[in-house]
């Protein structure tokens, strides 16, 4: 899954199931050494908050990004030809 956030940034990150298990993991080795004893139980929960998480957020796909890119720059360049011809046709 190719998720992207904060487009007018274009900063993008690319978030797989593989992502999140690391995630999850280095979550569960950095409990202090007492602990260390319930962290399968914590990476398990660390990874469903992640998942959980992450599937609430508004994100759209790479490829959905391009096509709406795209489309918002093709409307931009139709918008400013538009505006020269009535600049033009307001002037003769």
């Amino acid at each position: 899954m190719l998720l992207v956030f904060f487009w007018w940034l274009r900063y993008q990150i690319v978030m797989t199931t593989e992502s999140i298990e690391n995630i999850a993991r280095k979550l569960a080795e950095a409990v202090p050494g007492g602990l260390k004893s319930v962290r399968e139980d914590l990476e398990g929960n660390f990874r469903s908050v992640l998942q959980t998480s992450l599937a609430k957020l508004d994100l759209v796909t790479r490829e959905e990004f391009e096509v709406q890119e795209a489309v918002l720059a093709k409307t931009r360049s139709k918008l400013e030809a538009l505006e020269a011809r009535l600049k033009e046709i307001e002037e003769s």
